[in-house]
């Protein structure tokens, strides 16, 4: 079975956060909960010239998720697209895959007692279309989506 990614090209990032925004009407996720951020380094001079950076974090769906072995109830598994999903109603609330994951990407729903990530629009995925984040949304067309080996080439061919 083909093997999804979802890569962020950060040096292209420009902050408009339209990624934020498309996974939340997508997902309608509860006010706070962020399963895609778009931070900012900045303003800061380098070499005499203002500068600002921004990192997009958004889960990495790990080939072997250390949030899946945290979790006890086997509520995080990886399906064979390589997408890292949470079955919410296995997830108990404890927060160990959170403590686990090493990329602070995932959140704790207060309202729902649970603990959320981004599954990469599996839903969508499954029907032939991408993640909402990166369906054209992206201003600076710096998130890319499908075959990591075909990102890389794609991201190459860009510069």
């Amino acid at each position: 079975m083909k093997k999804y990614a979802l890569i962020i090209d950060h040096e292209v990032c420009w902050g408009c956060k339209t990624c934020e925004v498309a996974c939340k009407q997508e997902n309608n996720s509860t006010d706070g909960i962020k399963l895609i951020s778009v931070s900012e380094d900045g303003p800061k001079i380098i070499n005499g010239t203002l500068d600002f950076s921004f990192q997009v974090n958004v889960c990495r769906h790990c080939d072997d998720p250390p949030c899946a072995k945290a979790c006890a109830e086997e509520a995080i598994s990886i399906r064979e697209d390589g997408i890292v999903v949470i079955d919410y109603e296995k997830c108990t609330g404890c927060q160990a895959c959170i403590e686990a994951c090493p990329y602070d990407a995932i959140a704790f729903d207060m309202n729902k007692g649970i603990a959320q990530k981004c599954n990469l629009c599996h839903h969508r995925v499954d029907k032939g279309l991408i993640p909402a984040c990166a369906d054209n949304v992206c201003l600076a067309h710096c998130i890319y989506f499908g075959d990591p080996n075909e990102i890389e080439q794609r991201m190459k061919h860009r510069l």
